[in-house]
């Protein structure tokens, strides 16, 4: 419970209704979009400007209380679950497009700004901003920010970090930077913007972010390979890449998943493929209908069963709909969904899955797997319950056997999901123990006193490494 001299002081900061720590309050902010992690914070804060989040941090500062800064909560890492008490700041107030610039091509946002009314806004005025993470419906530009958010497009167009050129931020102590700006060259220090992107608001508060824009496409089409062979599938996707062709979309889905999303988008796919891939290509008509046409033969020179290309916008948005939607779909299983990612180089992919798929057979769990094929990000899923007890043990340990395969291909343990609380103990797997102390002598550059989302990132001690067996 916060003293009442710290409650006292965010009530005269905000306003006593932009405070909160009522039952419901916490409750309501104790979880997020990840699966059986709750934890209550003991007090929910709204700011409305940058000068309340200072004001804000100051007080937090003085008192030693931790503070976790949240958009919508949708993230999959655990990362805005108040692990150690505190205060839950909600930037749903700052949600404002302060500037669309046509002359520099960019945007001017505030964190708490939902991420598909962006996109909408943008496209009205004949512009793009390609970052697209499932979840654009209910996240915020903030939380993309903080989680460094990928999606459909970041083959072609990259990730929310390749569009993030300045930002906003107020630091532990309350004191407001500024980094980049409008701004297509700067070398001027250290680059402090992209240390914040995906930093998941263990280094600073954002409160405003600058964005690239670029022209939209002048036209697309979208296609599905349909495939009998996992492994003509991945060939698939090396083989266009190495063709110089860079698709818009390259996504897979494997057979579990194709049952799952057709049961639920009623597309009438066939349910004894073992692969599909949805490719959509942007751009000039001419490029696109050659490039169409050439990563068809592609499809049919690795074995594709079929390859169809939608007939309009309207079938085309329906595919990638579903797409989108494999993740609710698998969600209708059973009571306890966990989507997890890693990625690995995309000549590994049908090693990945068979790998995924080994693990889950050998620890008697269900998990398919889709993802973002053209950039290697895989996304098994397990579906599960939560209270029991050992398939939950059991889900864990495969996850663990999952992680640590992408490593040995050469991967990683998350893509674009992040760290968080849910694979902090996995990190040190990847960037080794010197990149570990790395990381925790910047943190502690930017928060000496380790008030800003304490508990993420950096586990007390690594999980120690199993063994794969190969029975």
């Amino acid at each position: 419970m916060l003293q009442e001299a710290v409650a006292g002081k965010l009530r005269a900061i905000v306003g006593a209704q932009w405070f909160k720590d009522d039952p419901e309050s916490l409750i309501t902010h104790s979880y997020d979009g990840t699966p059986m992690l709750q934890s209550l914070p003991d007090g929910v804060v709204y700011p409305e400007h940058t000068a309340h989040v200072s004001a804000i941090l100051k007080v937090l500062q003085e008192h030693r209380v931790p503070v976790v800064s949240r958009g919508s909560g949708t993230n999959l890492c655990g990362g805005t679950v108040p692990v150690q008490g505190g205060v839950v700041m909600v930037m749903h107030r700052m949600n404002r497009i302060l500037q669309v610039d046509l002359e520099n091509l960019t945007a001017t946002v505030q964190p708490g700004l939902n991420t598909k009314a962006f996109i909408t806004h943008v496209e009205s005025l004949g512009l793009f901003y390609p970052p697209d993470p499932s979840s654009m419906a209910i996240s915020t530009i903030g939380g993309n920010i903080a989680e460094c958010s990928g999606g459909l497009r970041g083959l072609k167009y990259g990730t929310t970090k390749d569009y993030v050129i300045g930002l906003e931020a107020v630091l532990a102590s309350g004191e407001i930077i500024r980094t980049g700006g409008k701004l297509m060259k700067d070398v001027a220090g250290y680059d402090l913007t992209k240390l914040l992107v995906g930093s998941e608001g263990t280094l600073a508060v954002i409160t405003e972010a600058t964005l690239k824009l670029v022209p939209p496409p002048k036209t697309k089409k979208t296609m599905l390979a349909m495939y009998k062979d996992l492994y003509g599938a991945a060939r698939t996707v090396s083989k266009i890449i190495e063709n110089r062709i860079i698709p818009a979309t390259l996504e897979f889905l494997d057979n579990p998943t194709i049952r799952v999303v057709d049961d639920f988008a009623k597309l009438g796919l066939p349910l004894d493929m073992d692969a599909i891939l949805l490719i959509e290509q942007d751009g000039e008509a001419e490029m696109v209908d050659r490039d169409i046409e050439r990563i068809a033969e592609i499809c049919r020179s690795e074995n594709a069963e079929r390859v169809s290309i939608a007939a309009d916008e309207a079938e085309a948005l329906k595919l990638l709909t579903a797409r989108r939607s494999a993740f609710t779909a698998l969600a209708r299983l059973r009571p306890t969904t966990i989507l997890e990612d890693a990625t690995v180089p995309r000549s590994k992919i049908a090693d990945m899955v068979l790998a995924i798929n080994e693990i889950a057979k050998r620890h008697g769990v269900t998990i398919c797997t889709f993802g973002h094929a053209g950039d290697g990000n895989l996304h098994p899923t397990a579906t599960t319950d939560a209270r029991d007890a050992d398939e939950i043990h059991r889900v864990e340990e495969a996850f663990a056997e999952i992680f640590e395969a992408a490593i040995a291909l050469g991967g990683t343990i998350t893509g674009e999901h992040g760290v968080g609380l849910v694979k902090a103990p996995f990190l040190e797997w990847k960037v080794g123990a010197a990149g570990i102390a790395v990381m925790q002598g910047i943190k502690q550059a930017f928060d000496p006193n380790n008030i800003l989302n304490p508990g993420k990132m950096f586990a007390k001690s690594a999980r120690k490494r199993v063994v794969l067996s190969r029975g």
